[in-house]
């Protein structure tokens, strides 16, 4: 197969989606990488790196889109690239299509196959193309919003772990997942006072079992919210419904119940945000401020450390790129039952049920493409 690896070009996306271990793995098993000139770069891995891994340098990302039968990314096509797509490509990266509803609707009209990462889902419902990338995020989270709790940023002015004498600062996480769990230990292990939310009763007598002691769970209510948002001063969004919208948990009207200078976090920004009042962010522009409290929004923050996300990524995502290129899209995914709830879009068909009904657009069952 005819592998491309296009540079991304979202606002500050350092990442890419192969790194050179990754395309000497796919040639040794002769198929074709071609990788666009400084593709790499931001991520640490120079175009010689990629050549003596045995891939083919091209100079622009039209070529790049134009020679591949399968595309690997990291975010999202945008605008730009929409046209250069083509019928029967297969397109191989995170989409959050149920967020954005131009993306989905060029994906239909290119008639190509959008097979997303966020939504390759195992047997017991985890979604290890996601799991790397929360991690990321999980952590990153508590690192920026300590940072925005700085006075000079907007923050109350308080340090996360306290001092001797002096209390630390109080972070309050919504939803036990990945992102949550990650967040959790590491605004533990700076010293704060935790408390993370979830609806699943299980999964946090688990989280009770494992977290330090100054890590507290409760259950995840309106009312619960409501009473902890006024005197916490970290809150970070980390709530996710597999390729659907997030459910809004704090609402615009909770804001002014909230002390000045609370900072919100919303990890799930790109699949809708599960804080009404945050709208997607650049790592060039990333906070707003609404009612005195601080949103920090970015919608790719694992971006922001590349070298660390492109190995984790590529770690997790090759050996579904090497099933779908030794065997093809279609018998990769009837041998391998991963794949199939990853396949998002066919030939101008929605086949992911919650990407449809977001924008009451048609269903199509993915069976349909994958019955011999």
């Amino acid at each position: 197969m005819i592998i491309g690896v296009p540079k991304e070009i979202k606002n500050n996306e350092n990442r890419v989606a192969l790194t050179p271990a990754g395309a000497k793995e796919l040639v040794k098993r002769g198929h074709s990488v071609y990788v666009q000139h400084t593709a790499g770069e931001g991520s640490g891995f120079l175009d010689e790196m990629y050549v003596e891994a045995g891939a083919t340098i091209l100079p622009t990302i039209e070529a790049t889109y134009e020679i591949a039968e399968m595309i690997m990314k990291v975010k999202e096509p945008i605008e730009a690239e929409y046209k250069l797509i083509k019928e029967d490509q297969l397109l191989f990266t995170y989409f959050h299509f149920a967020s954005y509803e131009p993306l989905t609707k060029a994906m239909v009209a290119s008639k190509s196959v959008c097979l997303a990462y966020e939504t390759v889902e195992k047997p017991d419902r985890s979604l290890p193309l996601l799991v790397p990338m929360s991690e990321v995020a999980g952590r990153m989270a508590v690192q920026k919003g300590a940072n925005y709790l700085e006075k000079p940023l907007g923050g109350r002015g308080i340090l996360l772990g306290g001092v001797p004498g002096v209390l630390p600062a109080k972070v309050l996480i919504l939803g036990g997942g990945i992102v949550g769990t990650q967040a959790a230990w590491m605004a533990a292990g700076l010293g704060a006072d935790v408390t993370i939310m979830d609806l699943n009763l299980q999964r946090l007598r688990y989280l009770a079992d494992v977290m330090p002691a100054n890590v507290n769970t409760m259950m995840s209510n309106e009312f619960n919210i409501r009473k902890l948002i006024q005197n916490h001063d970290l809150i970070i969004g980390a709530v996710l419904i597999p390729g659907a919208k997030a459910p809004h948990l704090i609402t615009r009207d909770m804001l002014k119940d909230m002390l000045p200078g609370t900072v919100l976090v919303d990890v799930a920004v790109d699949q809708g945000g599960c804080i009404e009042t945050c709208k997607p962010t650049t790592h060039q522009d990333p906070t707003f401020v609404i009612d005195d409290v601080v949103h920090y929004c970015v919608a790719n923050m694992p971006g922001a450390v590349p070298y660390t996300s492109t190995l984790a990524l590529t770690n997790a995502t090759l050996p579904y790129a090497m099933q779908l290129a030794d065997k093809g899209w279609k018998k990769a995914a009837q041998d391998n039952p991963d794949l199939v709830p990853g396949l998002n879009i066919i030939n101008g068909d929605i086949v992911y049920q919650a990407v449809a009904e977001a924008f009451d657009m048609d269903y199509t069952p993915v069976i349909k493409y994958l019955a011999d």
